[in-house]
């Protein structure tokens, strides 16, 4: 009986878990329909390529600006209220798209829908930190973000052939109906209520402090991030180069199968057994599309990126989380994703400078050094890290 007892305690896949995965897949797979074809459409509408990066960037940075805000309200008014209002808003901004003829609209359509962006994500990754069992995390939250890599698979494609076969009003309709679908789901969902600090609180608390240091990697990481985001589509078109929505298919299923894999890993080694491998495969992408010639080179590119990301990204989640105290796990995934925003949002703005001044390729050059900073960084941060456990440790033994 303790033994049942205990395996109960441990298991990832409840029902509330399950429907949050549900919930997180059908917003990502609206998110990702936007992803490769918005930059398309400002390309439509006569915007030139630093008018891309900004409202490809001005989302994530008004993601940015919410996710302080919504990490406190996580633990006041709680999860439900966070959540189903950001996914709310979040529909209503992508539906309007489809009415959209103005890049000015768009700009500011943006700037609302990544409001409602930043609450969601933070509200369900909080939402599904409080669903896994701590000594599983690791590995839940790497079941917990297959459901948004398994929207990366299709969303993408889906997306490029609506716009092709259809139009972009269909497109950002349809989009828009996944998010609602999301919706529904996520108000389904048992909510557990925050744990409330009866510490005093700070006048200006932006910031889970234990979440910096991968906060902080994430950051140059997502850099690159936002530069395929915004440019790969417009690069492979310009070198005549056909499979751009093969790229994200394949991404997104090297994402999917390396992801239970690192995190059951980060779960029993840590973040030192993840990180530095996932980080090198992510430079090799870089590197890669810098030089990318042909179709294989893409998909070899899109297969380095997916097994690197997919094995660095809910490490970092895990260990931004993992040292927080309960009642600070909504401001320290919002600490996490604030960083994910910052360095797409950085990226897509720095990336349109230099593909207006250089080109395309360059992009993914600086992507590299970018990435690379990350890895020298991190060398750095644990070696100060582990000098400080083995300083504590011989005080202890005097």
């Amino acid at each position: 009986m303790k033994n049942q007892s205990h395996l109960q305690k441990d298991k990832i896949w409840t029902r509330d878990f399950v429907f949050v995965c549900l919930s997180n897949f059908f917003i990502f797979a609206g998110f990702q329909m936007t992803l490769p074809t918005l930059p398309l459409f400002v390309n439509e509408l006569g915007g030139k390529d630093e008018m891309i990066g900004m409202i490809v960037g001005i989302f994530t940075f008004s993601a940015l600006i919410i996710r302080p805000w919504a990490g406190h309200v996580l633990e006041t008014l709680g999860r439900r209220f966070v959540y189903l209002i950001g996914l709310a808003v979040f529909v209503v901004s992508v539906a309007a798209y489809s009415f959209t003829s103005s890049i000015l609209l768009l700009f500011l359509l943006r700037v609302v829908q990544g409001l409602g962006w930043g609450m969601s994500t933070t509200a369900v990754g909080t939402i599904a930190t409080d669903l896994i069992p701590p000594k599983r995390r690791g590995e839940g939250m790497g079941f917990f973000g297959l459901a948004g890599t398994l929207a990366m698979a299709f969303g993408p494609a889906l997306g490029l052939m609506l716009v092709v076969k259809a139009n972009f009003s269909i497109t950002f309709a349809i989009a828009a109906f996944c998010g609602l679908a999301s919706l529904i789901i996520a108000a389904l969902i048992h909510y557990r209520p925050g744990e409330k600090s009866h510490a005093p609180q700070r006048k200006w608390d932006l910031y889970e402090k234990t979440a910096l240091v991968p906060a902080l990697l994430l950051f140059f990481i997502t850099m690159a991030f936002g530069g395929i985001t915004s440019f790969l589509p417009l690069y492979a078109e310009q070198l005549n180069i056909s499979g751009i929505g093969w790229y994200f298919t394949v991404f997104a299923f090297s994402l999917m199968i390396v992801r239970p894999f690192s995190g059951k890993l980060y779960d029993r080694l840590g973040h030192k057994a993840v990180f530095l491998p996932g980080t090198f495969l992510i430079l090799l992408a870089m590197i890669d599309l810098s030089l990318l010639a042909n179709e294989w080179m893409l998909i070899a590119a899109a297969l380095f990126f997916g097994v690197g990301f997919g094995s660095v990204q809910p490490a970092l989640q895990a260990w931004a989380v993992q040292s927080a105290p309960k009642n600070r796990r909504g401001m320290a995934n919002a600490t996490f994703f604030s960083s994910f925003d910052l360095g797409v949002g950085t990226g897509a703005m720095f990336f349109g400078v230099i593909a207006s001044w250089y080109g395309y390729s360059e992009i993914y050059m600086a992507s590299a050094i970018s990435v690379t900073i990350s890895m020298v960084l991190y060398l750095f941060i644990t070696k100060n890290m582990s000098v400080g456990n083995e300083t504590s440790a011989s005080q202890l033994t005097r």
